[in-house]
């Protein structure tokens, strides 16, 4: 069993840096980019959640003394006039106050969203 330790251990350790690299090259890039503002609709609104359970601190019995998180990230699909179609990771606080169809100026810097300020709405 020892001997599976280590491959393991290196496969974790490798796909860990190679997330970390993505990341930050996805940030750079973003920096890079041009604030666009453009005309939008709003598409598509869904949220992910995760779930994680790590072992209770100072739990050493091994027993069933978990805690459990939870995250949330919240996407929201935007169309602009060309009709093109991106999906943006949006803050919870816009989330809740966007709804399919409405329509509005959305500022974007590569793939990070910046803001969506609405003309009108679906209702």
């Amino acid at each position: 069993m020892e001997w599976f330790f280590f491959p393991v251990f290196l496969a974790f350790l490798i796909a860990f840096f190679v997330i970390l690299f993505k990341n930050i090259a996805q940030w750079h890039k973003n920096n890079q980019s041009p604030r666009l503002t453009v005309d939008a609709t709003v598409v598509v609104r869904r949220s992910s959640t995760s779930h994680m359970q790590q072992p209770m601190a100072g739990d050493v019995t091994g027993s069933h003394g978990f805690s459990s998180t939870s995250s949330t990230s919240y996407h929201v699909t935007f169309q602009v006039e060309s009709g093109d179609r991106m999906e943006l990771t949006v803050p919870a606080s816009e989330y809740g106050m966007l709804a399919e169809g409405d329509r509005g100026r959305l500022t974007f810097q590569g793939t990070r969203f910046l803001s969506f300020e609405r003309t009108s709405s679906n209702f």
